[in-house]
């Protein structure tokens, strides 16, 4: 419960509802579930008035939502995401990236985020660049078209 993992495949159990399946970590480690904080990660993904369905009556972005609040649910100290904008449009792109963001500014979680667009680095307190397992870059992103320059260089 001191890590919380969002991967870019959503990785939802179908039999689950959103609810069920935001809450399966804490299931999982037979943990009672903090009722006013299980609502408010819900309320904070947007997905009340979906809490019920089954990620097939879900859209991409709200699956990601409940993918994102799966991993809030258990308070992880350290919050590891994994291309978590790759599958989705512009717009719940936008959304999830607001989510981690706040995460990190309302809550003092670190996020720990792996992607390939500028946008998304762009969120970021810190942009760290590897090429074949080497660091070569480590500075604030500052924004997307800093990150995008950095890759030109990097090649």
């Amino acid at each position: 419960d001191k890590l919380g993992f969002v991967f870019q495949f959503f990785n939802l159990l179908p039999v689950l509802t959103a609810e069920e399946n935001i809450l399966l970590p804490l299931s999982i480690a037979r943990k009672k579930p903090d009722r006013e904080w299980v609502d408010q990660v819900i309320d904070r993904v947007g997905l009340t008035d979906r809490r019920d369905h089954r990620p097939s009556e879900l859209s991409g972005g709200q699956q990601q939502r409940v993918a994102v609040a799966r991993a809030l649910v258990t308070k992880p100290a350290v919050l590891f995401a994994d291309e978590p904008t790759g599958n989705l449009d512009s717009k719940a792109s936008e959304d999830v990236l607001k989510m981690l963001r706040a995460a990190v500014d309302e809550t003092g979680q670190t996020v720990i985020m792996v992607t390939h667009e500028p946008d998304a680095a762009a969120h970021g307190d810190r942009l760290i660049a590897l090429r074949d397992g080497k660091l070569v870059h480590d500075a604030p992103p500052v924004s997307a078209d800093n990150v995008i320059e950095l890759l030109k260089t990097l090649g």
